[in-house]
């Protein structure tokens, strides 16, 4: 039986800010932000959104009625929660109107946290075919205005149903996981930003793919002549990019060169949006399938997952016959362009002006699904 992601949607807030006009607002030279990360906007969130609206409207776009009859767990994978007791997952499941008895948690570990619930739902359907299970990572990264972190933010939500006889991406059990206790990225509790060794998180990421892929290379006998493409975590672009080309140094020419057009592929949208934290493997791999047309049914693909602290799997999956016939191209194509661009003043204000939990007060929002009401430090959602 094959277990794997049936379905795929993204959704990122409305306004964007300009990576060149961010660069010359701060003094540096626009190719540091272009070219030496690798991104050209950036993803921002007004207060009337957060990890529980994004997560909303990336699910909104992949359920049905018959699809919400079935789902019986849903797992939200975030570093960015917003209640140290209560799972965004439960506010979610009311949200979305799922099946009352269902299953519902959250994941913490960095970036890792929805790969984690991939797992977890991959051996859920291997005991219980006829269910679906939705998993959904969802991040605000946020560093500061004018910290070293600044250009690397980025928000939103990626949503992934799960199931048996799946129709986009079948997964396999060739996996290999690393856990090692590294402080490369951490956020105390009660900081409202994290703390980042630069540097060290960058080595660890690069060493931490090299591990893995030396480990399955050795569980497996297989070799990236077998592999179609490589989808990677990226909290920014050109970091999944690094850690490829430290492997391809003694890789024929031929594969090195189809494995760094399909990167390419795969960092279209997260040029555009930034770092999703949780959700910037899964952006990569919609972005993979949704913009290359090298891919073909029967396909091997490589899925790389890191999360700081930190964990790192790489697993495997290939490509389901039709599964271009259940990509959504072209609304989320609409849905960046349609976003308003703002200037650095607009952006700066927006940033500062963050939700106070502490006062009662009523919100308008044109999302779909958005905060309306904070009242009694809960956080009530318009749907």
């Amino acid at each position: 039986m094959l277990v794997g992601i049936d379905q795929l949607s993204f959704y990122a807030p409305p306004f964007y800010v300009d990576m060149a006009e961010l660069a010359d607002a701060r003094g540096v030279d626009p190719n540091k932000y272009l070219i030496g990360i690798g991104q050209t906007q950036m993803s921002v969130a007004p207060k009337t959104q957060d990890i529980v609206t994004f997560a909303a409207n990336a699910a909104k776009q992949i359920l049905t009625p018959e699809i919400q009859k079935k789902i019986d767990m849903i797992i939200v994978g975030t570093e960015s929660s917003l209640d140290e007791s209560k799972a965004s997952a439960v506010v979610l499941h009311r949200l979305l109107g799922l099946n009352p008895f269902t299953r519902a948690f959250e994941i913490k570990q960095a970036c890792y946290g929805a790969t984690a619930g991939i797992q977890i739902a991959v051996n859920h359907l291997a005991a219980h075919p006829e269910s679906n299970v939705l998993v959904i990572a969802t991040d605000n990264a946020r560093y500061g205005l004018n910290s070293g972190g600044e250009p690397t933010q980025g928000a939103g939500a990626v949503a992934i149903l799960l199931s048996a006889n799946p129709r986009i991406l079948a997964l396999t059990d060739e996996t290999v996981t690393l856990t090692q206790d590294i402080y490369d990225f951490w956020r105390p509790t009660g900081n409202l930003y994290p703390e980042v060794d630069g540097p060290l998180s960058n080595q660890t990421y690069i060493d931490s793919f090299q591990k893995t892929w030396d480990e399955y290379e050795k569980r497996y006998t297989k070799t990236f002549t077998d592999f179609a493409a490589l989808c990677f975590h990226v909290p920014y672009t050109k970091m999944g990019k690094k850690a490829l080309l430290a492997k391809l140094a003694d890789v024929d020419a031929d594969t090195a060169n189809r494995l760094l057009q399909r990167y390419e592929e795969s960092i279209h949208y997260s040029k555009r949006i930034g770092n999703l934290y949780t959700g910037s493997l899964y952006l990569g791999l919609i972005s993979l399938l949704e913009t290359s047309v090298s891919l073909k049914a029967g396909d091997k693909i490589g899925l790389f997952s890191y999360g700081s602290g930190s964990v790192a799997e790489f697993f495997t999956g290939h490509l389901i016959e039709g599964y271009e016939k259940h990509l959504k191209k072209e609304s989320h194509e609409s849905l960046l362009n349609k976003r308003k661009k703002l200037s650095i003043t607009d952006y700066e204000h927006l940033f500062n002006d963050t939700l106070d939990i502490s006062h009662n007060r009523f919100y308008q929002d044109s999302q779909i699904f958005s905060i309306s009401e904070v009242k009694d430090l809960i956080r009530h959602y318009k749907q």
